[in-house]
C-alpha cells in the first residue's frame, strides 16, 4: 500500500471505530436488555455483530481492498476512544431528541387520524344504529295501531253477527249446546296457544327494539 492509501485507511478506521461507538450507543439504546428474554438478546447480539463486520470489511475493502494490518485495529481503537471522549453525549443528546420527537409525532398523528377517521366512522354507525331502531320502533307503534283498528272494525262488523249466535245458541236443544261446547272448548285451547305464542312475538321484538 501506498503512504496515501494507509492514510486513508487509518482515517477510514478511525471513523468506523467512532461509528461502531455510535451503532452501539443505540443498539443499547433500543434493546433493553433486562426487559429481553436471554435467546433475544443473544440472537440480537450475533445479528448486530455479524452486521457491523460485514460493514467494516466492506469499507476496507473500498479504502485498501480488503488488505488488513494490525494498526488498522489501533485505528479503530482511537475513533471509538475518540467518540466516548468527545462525542458520545452529543450524540445522546441527538438521539434521544430525535426519539422523542418521532414518538411526539406519531402520537399526534395517530391523534388525528381518531379525530379525522375513527370518531367521524363512530359517528356514522352510531346515527345508522339509532336510525335502524327507531325506524323499527316505528314500523312496530304502525303494525300495533293498525292491528287494533282492524280488531276494533272487526268486533263492530261481527257484533251482530254475535247476537244472533247468542239467539240461537239460547234457543238449542242441550245435546247440542254440549257438543259444540266440547268443540268451543278445543278450539279456545288453539287460540290460547296461539294467543301465548303471540305474546312470546311480541316480547321479543319489544326486546330488540328496546321499547
Amino acid at each position: 500500500m501506498t503512504l496515501t492509501v494507509q492514510f486513508y485507511t487509518m482515517f477510514a478506521m478511525a471513523g468506523m471505530g467512532a461509528w461502531l461507538g455510535a451503532a452501539l450507543d443505540t443498539y443499547r439504546r433500543f434493546l433493553v436488555r433486562s426487559k429481553r428474554a436471554g435467546w433475544i438478546v443473544f440472537f440480537n447480539d450475533l445479528v448486530f455483530w455479524l452486521l457491523q463486520s460485514v460493514l467494516f470489511f466492506y469499507v476496507l475493502l473500498l479504502v485498501n481492498e480488503g488488505e488488513l494490518r494490525i494498526y488498522m485495529f489501533l485505528a479503530i481503537l482511537c475513533g471509538f476512544a475518540a467518540y466516548q471522549s468527545l462525542l458520545k453525549g452529543i450524540y445522546l443528546a441527538v438521539l434521544n431528541f430525535l426519539i422523542r420527537s418521532f414518538l411526539f409525532i406519531f402520537k399526534l398523528l395517530m391523534g388525528v387520524a381518531h379525530f379525522v377517521l375513527i370518531k367521524p366512522i363512530k359517528g356514522i354507525i352510531t346515527l345508522f344504529a339509532v336510525v335502524i331502531t327507531g325506524l323499527l320502533n316505528l314500523f312496530w307503534k304502525i303494525l300495533k295501531w293498525a292491528f287494533l283498528f282492524i280488531w276494533g272494525a272487526v268486533k263492530i262488523v261481527l257484533a251482530p253477527l254475535r247476537w244472533a249466535m247468542l239467539l240461537i245458541w239460547n234457543m238449542m236443544p242441550g245435546f247440542l249446546k254440549t257438543f259444540f261446547s266440547r268443540i268451543f272448548s278445543k278450539l279456545e285451547g288453539i287460540a290460547n296457544q296461539a294467543k301465548n305464542l303471540l305474546i312470546s312475538a311480541w316480547k321479543s321484538i319489544k326486546r330488540i327494539t328496546g321499547k
